[in-house]
């Protein structure tokens, strides 16, 4: 992920940032000061302040094209996938005790190919099915109750590649926040932008965005 991406996810996830930017009531500086070591963690090196502040003044710009971004969407010609029941795995690498992630991987693979796996700094994550032996995978690692957040429900948005993707999480963000709906969390990959959210709103998420994208087709 690049620092701009960083920097979206981190302030997409704030609501109340997420608002004040919004409305332009936010210092850049000190919003800088204030998310860089969650910058430096994800990306696991030190960053540069100014780089910071230049990608949040960036990601701030946008909102003044938001009329323009809403006629055309970002989501114009996406493809949507729903999957509920899902679970979020995440331990720290010190909790891992020397576990190798590409043996839990391979032992994913073995029960279903529905999974997304994530590796910061200083953690590792999955989301997948919340299935009995997906959490025998994990009997050896301490603190077993804490790794797992369920009720959850994932949302798979793929976007052409043509078209931009920068946008998509804040879109969507706004897009279902207006709906009364808030993000759990929202992750990035090369291909595809994943949208967490508690299982009760789900399906009503992905009619939300569904009907956005039929709109602008």
């Amino acid at each position: 992920m690049s620092v701009p991406e960083v920097v979206r996810e981190i302030i997409t996830r704030n609501r109340s940032i997420f608002d004040c930017m919004k409305m332009d009531l936010i210092n850049y500086t000190a919003l800088a000061v204030k998310i860089q070591p969650d910058v430096e963690r994800v990306l696991g090196n030190p960053v540069n302040l100014n780089t910071i502040v230049v990608a949040i003044k960036r990601y701030a710009d946008s909102f003044d094209v938001k009329d323009e971004v809403e006629e055309k969407s970002v989501l114009k010609n996406a493809r949507l996938s729903l999957t509920d029941g899902i679970v979020d795995i995440k331990f720290s690498v010190n909790d891992s005790q020397g576990v190798d992630p590409l043996m839990i991987l391979d032992k994913f693979s073995k029960i279903t190919s529905n999974y997304d796996f994530f590796r910061s700094s200083d953690s590792f994550r999955f989301l997948t099915e919340d299935l009995a032996d997906i959490r025998q995978i994990f009997d050896t690692l301490p603190n077993q109750k804490d790794i797992f957040s369920t009720g959850l429900a994932k949302i798979r948005i793929s976007i052409p590649t043509n078209q931009n993707k920068s946008d998509v999480v804040s879109y969507v963000a706004e897009v279902l926040h207006d709906n009364g709906i808030e993000l759990v969390n929202a992750f990035f990959s090369q291909d595809n932008i994943i949208i967490i959210l508690n299982e009760k709103d789900a399906s009503r998420a992905y009619e939300i965005l569904h009907s956005d994208i039929i709109r602008t087709t």
